[in-house]
């Protein structure tokens, strides 16, 4: 499992916007990072804009901007999507979301920004600019659609008929559009990270606060890692069991004990973070 020092870097931002560069330094060291690499990122997130950087060396503090903020924050809207899928809170109305677009190669930024948007948010390609999700994400492509100044460019609809070639069972199309066995290969290897930690985080050997934090964040890299190719198929589409409803209960339980365990002070957002998706009890709906 790794562990970026650029994602380090994040996952210690405090609830108040503010990376403690000594907290970053000695964090960073358990991961096996040297200081040089720590300060390499630090210059290059600094360069981009996504930090502004106040004194020097270990005294020194980092401070998120707001674009910085604000794209750590939509993550937490889909794995809130997932839990309450896991507990049968959202069920399938058989509808099919549609959104095609047509951005002219004069604006091919935006026409690339907003192809990534299509995928990221669990899109697959049906033919050239056509994409279906099962999700209702038009929310999402709209508020893209205007911030990347093409709102016009972008036809959105939903049917409940959807056909590609031969395929109109539901399941059948799921399976031919999305590599579900891939990303249930993902989420078998966050089971199988998250088991040990559970163990750990449940024993009777109580854990600094810095193992405990980094704990939170090999677990947060590795959910973080198996969420963005996940389209959140409704359970209705996927075999069961389904690996990724396992992992993520497992996660869940790590996060209880986790919070359980966390020390005083000022903690990083990564705990208020996952805090928020309010994980449902374990095998039952919320």
């Amino acid at each position: 499992m790794q562990v970026t020092t650029r994602l380090l870097v994040h996952a210690l931002i405090r609830v108040d916007g503010t990376v403690d560069a000594d907290e970053l330094y000695r964090v960073a060291e358990l991961f096996g990072m040297t200081e040089q690499q720590v300060r390499l990122c630090v210059k290059r997130l600094v360069g981009e804009g996504r930090f502004t950087h106040q004194g020097r060396g270990r005294k020194a503090v980092l401070h998120a901007g707001a674009d910085t903020l604000r794209e750590l924050a939509p993550e937490l809207d889909f794995l809130r999507l997932a839990y309450r899928q896991d507990a049968g809170l959202e069920p399938w109305d058989g509808r099919w979301h549609l959104a095609a677009f047509a951005v002219p190669e004069s604006a091919r930024p935006a026409r690339d920004a907003l192809r990534e948007q299509l995928l990221r948010l669990g899109g697959a390609p049906l033919q050239g600019g056509l994409y279906v999700c099962a999700n209702a994400w038009e929310p999402y492509l709209l508020a893209a659609a205007a911030e990347l100044g093409v709102p016009d460019s972008l036809t959105l609809c939903t049917t409940t008929d959807l056909r590609r070639g031969e395929i109109s069972d539901p399941v059948e199309l799921a399976a031919a559009l999305w590599p579900r066995q891939e990303i249930a290969e993902g989420y078998r290897a966050l089971s199988r990270i998250a088991e040990p930690r559970l163990a750990r985080l449940t024993g009777t050997t109580a854990l600094s606060p810095d193992e405990l934090l980094v704990i939170a964040i090999e677990l947060a890299a590795e959910l973080t890692r198996v969420l963005e190719p996940d389209p959140l198929l409704p359970p209705e589409l996927l075999p069961r069991p389904w690996p990724g409803a396992q992992a993520r209960e497992l996660f869940a339980r790590c996060w209880t004990a986790l919070r359980e365990g966390e020390a005083g002070g000022t903690p990083p957002i990564l705990f208020r973070t996952y805090a928020g998706a309010s994980f449902p009890p374990a095998g039952r709906p919320a």
